[in-house]
């Protein structure tokens, strides 16, 4: 049972986390098996035991799960076929849905959109980059902040995904990157290195599955993703940013601040409505205090919106001296959307403004913007016409 407070803090949040896209044509789906990764080591370990097998029978399943990354019952070769069936019979051991995958023009960029047992929809990004493979992994179906900026956010959500579907996202990329030979495809990576909790949905509106999530990949005896190679962003929670620097693992942590005052920021991000920037950053205070580690804000750059000298100065008085990095992102086009992107010069102009308080800064690199898959740009088609699977 959780803490009382911690309850509170989930039902105050599950009142903002409301389905305003509800799935329509296969709703009427009956719930299939639950998935295998949804259990837990020692859960798994009590449903072995009750099938009559000794318990080693559970590691060379999570061994299978998590290191050979097997993606269904007929891969589990040195398991009895007694068992094999009794698990099958009773859960569901299956890649998700792949419907589409897109390849940017540089090959550097795949984005896969997934469907779900009930019909919802997710796209999941690999990125590759000479030192690392990171992943975007979506930890909703889309979302219900509504940020004016973002693709995802004027579809509506549709629900929080559970852990098992969040984990299967890291592992198609496993797997691919794993299976695949071409070193063009890959550029020689073999494993993901990086993940970024920045695909579809906010994750701290689905904390216990981001966490359940969170624990498996980092688990030494599985996956074994280090904890600070995962960053998760959030409009901010700041209950839920308070509760993320009680957590054990040092996940990073980057706040979608993207502008220095209440009135635009309300205007562009809803959410503040709610949750105000003073109390926003005092909730950053707390989480650096207690974690002492670097926070980071993501500040995307809309023309004549937010990208004003003024908008700069009154950001860097606001966050000055806080241990921070701010990455200002050009705003990436959006379908539906007549906001765009500051011109190269006044993103320019934005940085110096933030150097001159002392407050560490980058301009992000984007990938993937011609397949929609940089920032802001993931939402599923809303009628079910899809591109034909590209490799």
């Amino acid at each position: 049972m959780l803490p009382q407070d911690f309850q509170a803090e989930l039902d105050e949040i599950d009142n903002i986390n409301i389905a305003t896209a509800p799935l329509s044509r296969l709703t009427q789906i009956s719930k299939p098996l639950p998935e295998l990764f949804e259990l837990e080591r020692d859960d798994l370990k009590n449903v072995v035991l009750s099938f009559g097998q000794p318990a080693f029978r559970a590691n060379q399943i999570w061994d299978w799960l998590y290191r050979k990354f097997a993606a269904n019952y007929s891969e589990l070769g040195n398991l009895p076929r007694p068992l094999l069936e009794k698990l099958q019979g009773k859960y569901r051991l299956a890649p998700l849905e792949l419907v589409t995958e897109k390849v940017a023009h540089d090959g550097q960029t795949r984005k896969a959109l997934f469907r779900l047992w009930d019909g919802a929809e997710i796209e999941t990004v690999l990125m590759l980059y000479s030192d690392r493979a990171t992943v975007c992994v979506s930890t909703q179906a889309g979302c219900a902040m509504a940020c004016s900026f973002c693709a995802t956010g004027l579809m509506g959500l549709n629900r929080n995904l559970t852990a098992g579907e969040i984990l299967q996202q890291i592992l198609h990329y496993e797997r691919f990157l794993i299976h695949t030979e071409n070193q063009k495809l890959t550029l020689g990576h073999k494993r993901v290195s990086n993940l970024v909790f920045m695909g579809m949905g906010e994750p701290l509106a689905n904390y216990l599955n981001l966490w359940k999530a969170i624990r498996r990949l980092h688990d030494p005896n599985g996956i074994n993703l280090s904890a600070r190679k995962m960053t998760v962003s959030t409009v901010g929670l700041p209950q839920m940013i308070r509760r993320f620097g009680q957590e054990e693992l040092p996940v990073n942590l980057a706040l979608s601040l993207h502008a220095p005052n209440d009135a635009l920021r309300s205007q562009m991000m809803p959410i503040n409505r709610r949750y105000p920037i003073a109390e926003l950053i005092e909730a950053c205070r707390v989480y650096i205090a207690n974690t002492n580690r670097r926070l980071s804000f993501e500040y995307t750059l809309v023309e004549d919106v937010n990208d004003t000298a003024a908008c700069a100065k009154e950001l860097g008085k606001l966050i000055k001296g806080m241990l921070c990095h701010v990455n200002l992102i050009p705003m990436n086009p959006v379908p539906g959307s007549k906001q765009r992107s500051s011109d190269i010069n006044r993103v320019r102009a934005f940085q110096a403004e933030l150097t001159s308080y002392g407050i560490p800064n980058s301009v992000r690199v984007e990938m993937g913007r011609d397949i929609q898959a940089a920032c802001g740009q993931l939402k599923v088609a809303q009628d079910g016409k899809h591109s034909r699977l590209s490799q």
